[in-house]
């Protein structure tokens, strides 16, 4: 088992926001879905995915010498990119990445064994039995590579680390199912409630994910919420009550996240070489007041809520 392989896309440290405590959080490639406000769309796909970023290129053109499938051209439609990548004829040779004398170009994804992962988790152990914490596997989904996700859950029970598995709950696979059943927390994403609207939304319907979270209610798995509020996506009168209506009479519900819109990714995108879906929105189309108002709504039924992870 130990040399097991997955697609890690990062691995972060020290961080709060991911389960209680200090947390190590492992964040692994490929996702059932395609939210429109995705924050990780590194973790979209499978494979590793090359990384460009126009702000190190000096444009030397060194990579467009040694491109072997000639993927790369200075001639970019948008002057700041600098360059234009054809990723259809890109090969992932990495060349480009060697040859760059300025780190413009490098990766979104490594292959790494269970065995690699685990040595770098236990370094933290001291934070995580000091604060309560331990650590965390996010993605792109973690039942998407579920006997990588497995194995870690496994290696990191025989050291007595606590694990959180952040899902959108989209798996109907037995492995996939046993990912959520063997981490000790489930950080569940609830994106919308009508399944038409989901669909829309995320590119899949929610009738999988809401049967799941119902299903780990009832087994008594220890359960936070998180719920993304999107301006003019699900932040409608109807949803919000929806929502409240689904999750105040789950028992183990420990408490929910409200997680604004936030335009962090918009910088990915661009390095994936790829439009962002919701370009067209502002970084002020939602007020601190809004997300305060629909905090207290949930907390008026009995859900401790909370403002962000």
């Amino acid at each position: 088992m130990q040399d097991l392989t997955g697609v890690v896309f990062d691995i972060v440290h020290s961080s709060f926001v991911d389960g209680p405590g200090v947390r190590t959080t492992v964040f692994l490639k490929g996702c059932p879905l395609r939210c429109l406000w995705c924050c990780n769309p590194e973790g979209q796909k499978f494979d590793p995915e090359l990384k460009f970023i126009a702000a190190n290129c000096n444009s030397c053109g060194k990579c467009t010498e040694i491109c072997p499938a000639g993927a790369i051209s200075l001639n970019a439609a948008e002057p700041e990119q600098k360059l234009a990548v054809d990723r259809n004829l890109c090969t992932m040779c990495g060349k480009c990445v060697d040859a760059c004398p300025e780190n413009a170009f490098g990766y979104f994804g490594k292959r790494m064994t269970v065995e690699e992962v685990m040595k770098i988790l236990i370094r933290d152990q001291t934070y995580y039995s000091r604060s309560g914490g331990g650590v965390t596997i996010g993605g792109g989904e973690a039942t998407a590579q579920p006997d990588f996700a497995l194995a870690l859950i496994r290696e990191c029970r025989e050291n007595y680390i606590h694990t959180a598995v952040d899902t959108c709950g989209y798996t109907t696979t037995e492995k996939g199912l046993a990912v959520l059943e063997e981490a000790d927390l489930l950080l569940f994403d609830v994106k919308g409630i009508d399944p038409l609207a989901h669909k829309k939304n995320t590119g899949v319907s929610n009738e999988i994910i809401l049967e799941n979270l119902r299903r780990f209610n009832d087994s008594g798995k220890p359960i936070i919420i998180r719920y993304p509020f999107i301006p003019g996506y699900n932040d409608s009168e109807e949803n919000v009550e929806a929502t409240i209506a689904l999750l105040e009479n789950m028992k183990s519900i420990e408490r929910v996240d409200i997680i604004g819109y936030h335009e962090y990714s918009k910088i990915k995108y661009r390095e994936l070489g790829r439009p962002y879906p919701l370009a067209h929105m502002g970084k002020n189309t939602l007020t601190e007041e809004t997300l305060e108002a629909v905090k207290l709504r949930f907390e008026q039924h009995g859900l401790h809520t909370q403002l962000g992870g």
